[in-house]
This record gives structure tokens, sequence and C-alpha cells, in this order.
């Protein structure tokens, strides 16, 4: 999946009582089209001069340890729920919405609040619904500068792990399914990780990309863009990565929405290439470019 959107906060009213958030209903936003910028932004959880796929020292927000589990139930199950956190660029026009969900065992989730505040990031409305699969806390986030939706892949990967990471600490049982947490085990990662990123890659997709199959396919959506959809193994900087592999052939991300369930990444982006729907051969093109970049590391060095 992989990404240029805007308006004021004002629109959404700072959500104040932020422990109210279990009464709230379930609602959506309607759909829309927005796209992704590739600046490259001077924050402490990024490198400015090289991609997340990169070699590099990786600071991740990390929660206060003022609360054990967020609020939460600290209960374990002998089923430890699939932890899933979406990334939705599509549903709102004036903010990026994030979705996380963990069984019923999330509380309000005030920390990983804090945490992406210290991204430069503003929460200005939260919700939290029931339904068959758990509780969904959903948050429509902002940057604080612009009070626009975010719009930098990198950024947006850095508020992915930011949440992982919280999981990871509040809730170490998810560990098992969850790819930062199949690299480390079931201690969670720390402040810094100076691990660098693409050796996590390695070592996560030798773990367990031997049960995740890839499936890449382009479909058309009307003349002006094309819908294109990823499913394989999660690593750490992989939208960012993708959304690079897409552009560095002259492709657009228009709008998208990337989901991490357990340790499988599942992205949806409109595509373009010259403010049309992409032809067959550059849907062609695309795919075989995406399978190049997502081939196993056993394979890159068989090819030699």
């Amino acid at each position: 999946m992989a990404v240029a959107m805007a308006s004021s906060c004002s629109k959404f009213g700072l959500y104040g009582n932020l422990w109210e958030m279990e009464k709230l209903s379930n609602s959506r936003a309607s759909p829309f089209f927005c796209s992704f910028g590739l600046d490259q932004l001077q924050l402490s959880c990024i490198n400015p001069k090289k991609s997340l796929s990169s070699s590099m020292t990786t600071f991740i927000p990390k929660a206060s340890p003022s609360t054990a589990v967020e609020g939460g139930s600290s209960q374990e199950t002998d089923v430890v729920p699939t932890p899933i956190v979406i990334i939705d660029q599509d549903s709102d026009e004036d903010a990026t919405i994030v979705e996380i969900t963990f069984g019923d065992r999330l509380g309000a989730l005030l920390d990983t609040m804090n945490a992406l505040t210290s991204l430069g990031l503003n929460v200005v409305k939260a919700d939290v619904y029931l339904d068959t699969s758990g509780k969904h806390n959903k948050f429509a986030i902002t940057k604080a500068s612009t009070g626009r939706k975010v719009d930098d892949p990198e950024l947006l990967e850095a508020i992915r792990l930011t949440i992982i990471n919280n999981l990871l600490e509040y809730h170490p049982e998810s560990s098992v399914q969850l790819a930062m947490g199949a690299a480390f085990g079931i201690t969670p990662p720390e402040t810094v990780l100076t691990l660098s990123l693409s050796l996590m890659h390695a070592c996560i997709i030798k773990e367990v990309d031997q049960d995740i199959a890839t499936h890449i396919h382009v479909y058309d959506d009307g003349p002006e863009q094309s819908l294109l959809c990823v499913e394989t193994a999660d690593h750490p900087g992989l939208l960012v990565d993708l959304v690079k592999t897409i552009t560095d052939i002259n492709i657009t991300v228009k709008s998208g929405e990337f989901d991490t369930e357990g340790l499988l990444a599942k992205a949806k982006f409109h595509v373009s290439n010259s403010g049309k729907a992409l032809i067959k051969p550059l849907q062609q093109v695309l795919a075989n470019s995406l399978r190049y970049y997502l081939r196993r590391p056993s394979t890159k060095e068989a090819s030699f």
C-alpha cells in the first residue's frame, strides 16, 4: 500500500475527557481520496537522511510507566487475540485515522496518545466502540505544526511502530503475534533500537515469513486510478519501502490504508500514472517490482 491531504483541527474539537472514551458509540466517516508526500522530517524517531529500512539508530517514543496496562486488563486467557493496527488515509478528509484492536484487553491508551504527541502530532478526536472482534480504539490524528493529516510515509511508519512498541510494553503476550515481537522475543524493545531495521527485517523474515505468502494484485478502479493490494509478512519500515518502490517507477500513490494484523501486513493504495489508471503493462511492472523487493533474504543470497 502506499502517499497530499488538508484542514484544521477545529472541525473535530479536542477530545476533552479521554476517560469517557468507553461511552462513545461507533461512527465512521465517509470515504475520500488523499495523497502521501515523500518529504523527510527532522523527527527524533527518524533519520532525515535515510529511509526506515536502512541501517540506523531509531528512536521510538516509549510510553511512560505510570500504568501497567494503559487502563486495560492484564488478565491472560488461553487464546491471545490478534493485535490489529490500522492506519487509514481514505476515510477522513481532515485527519489520519488510526485504529487499534487487541481483543478486549486495551484500556483508554492514554500513554500511547502521549507517545504520539511526542512525534509532533495532535490527537483531535478519540472513539471507542465494541463489536464481536473486541474493543476498537480509534483516533483522529493531525500534525501539530500544520493542523492537517499526516502525509509523510516515514512519519506514518513511526506512528505504526510507536503503537506496536507500546503494545509490546503493556501487553507482552502480544509479542508472539507481532513482527517486532517475533524479532525481540517476549521482552519489548528498548526506547532506543540500536539494531538496524534492515537486520531486523532479515531476522523477522527468516522466522515468520515461512508461513506467510505474499500476494500482490492491481485492479482497475475507474479511469483516473488503479487499486493496488498487497499482503505480505510485516517488518519495520515496510510502509516506507512500499511507497518508495512504487514511486521509484513513476507511479503516484494518491491515498491508502495500511493494516497490521499480527504478523501479516495488508496495504491498499490508490495509484495512478500521469493522472490516469495504470495500463496493463505498467500494472505488471509494478507487481514485479514489489515482488522483487518483498522476496526473502535467502532468495537474494541464492541469486548471486
